[in-house]
């Protein structure tokens, strides 16, 4: 048998799953955003926008301020891990970061349903504590709930990414920076950063994926309007049977996504060019 056959013979389970679950299920998405009754318009878009502009904001602004924190978070953990002085306290928090990376979305978002809740454990931990009233408990079961499901489910992700470049650095430039005093802030902005950037941008544009296309939290955490578009794609369908408007979401938030792609490739180029 010839060396190429083999090879193709090889590829072709994982080429054969590609097609039939990512490829065809997109054009088919992408056709029948643009199917109106048979025929090719764009109402299904017009419909979108009339019927959820509010929520694709809601769903860009809640994405970019999760991916924020989630970096700023993995910056701070995979800092320590680095910089850290308390080979103790390291230790526990290289053990425990990490518990998050194995627990699905939808167990996230039950879990925090129940925490977050008015009458949850988190108001009931204050109240016990006297810290709060019952009467001043409030909900967080909205776009705070969201966010913090986002975070901390993704910011362990980001984090064994950017830890992991950290620790490639030569540590030489580092000791040389703590030699002549700077402090480890400095040195972890100064020295540290500018080294992983790269993936550190790549760890949040993945991140950023990832929660353009999560369901359970947003329906388990804030069902109501505004919500994020994955909710209105599956409220479309399941109420309506709309899978045209649902298709045009979908290929809206394609769009949001690949803005995000766009700038990682032209982050990668510039630096491919020095």
């Amino acid at each position: 048998m010839p060396i190429p056959l083999i090879g193709f013979l090889l590829v072709a389970p994982a080429l054969a799953i590609v097609l039939l679950l990512f490829i065809v299920p997109l054009i088919s998405s992408i056709t029948g955003a643009f199917d109106v009754g048979g025929t090719f318009g764009f109402g299904n878009f017009i419909k979108s926008f009339e019927l959820y502009s509010s929520d694709m904001v809601f769903t860009l602004v809640i994405v970019l301020l999760s991916s924020a924190l989630i970096g700023l978070f993995s910056i701070m953990i995979g800092g320590y891990l680095t910089l850290g002085s308390n080979p103790t306290a390291v230790s526990i928090l290289r053990w425990v970061y990490r518990w998050p990376l194995f627990i699905p979305f939808i167990v996230v978002g039950q879990v925090l349903r129940t925490f977050l809740a008015k009458n949850g454990l988190m108001n009931n931990i204050f109240i016990e504590a006297g810290i709060m009233t019952p009467m001043a408990a409030m909900s967080f079961l909205d776009w705070r709930g969201i966010v913090t499901a986002f975070v901390w489910k993704q910011t362990p992700f980001v984090t064994l990414l950017l830890a992991g470049a950290m620790a490639s650095i030569d540590r030489s430039t580092i000791e040389a920076a703590r030699n002549l005093g700077a402090k480890r802030i400095r040195i972890l902005i100064e020295i540290v950063l500018p080294q992983v950037r790269q993936t550190l941008l790549v760890g949040l544009i993945l991140s950023f994926v990832t929660m353009m296309s999560v369901l359970s939290v947003p329906l388990m955490i804030n069902a109501q309007s505004p919500t994020m578009i994955t909710a209105n794609m599956a409220f479309r369908i399941n109420a309506h049977g709309d899978y045209g408007v649902a298709n045009a979401l979908g290929l809206i938030s394609l769009l949001m996504t690949s803005v995000a792609a766009i700038i990682y490739l032209r982050q990668t180029m510039r630096e491919h060019a020095r």
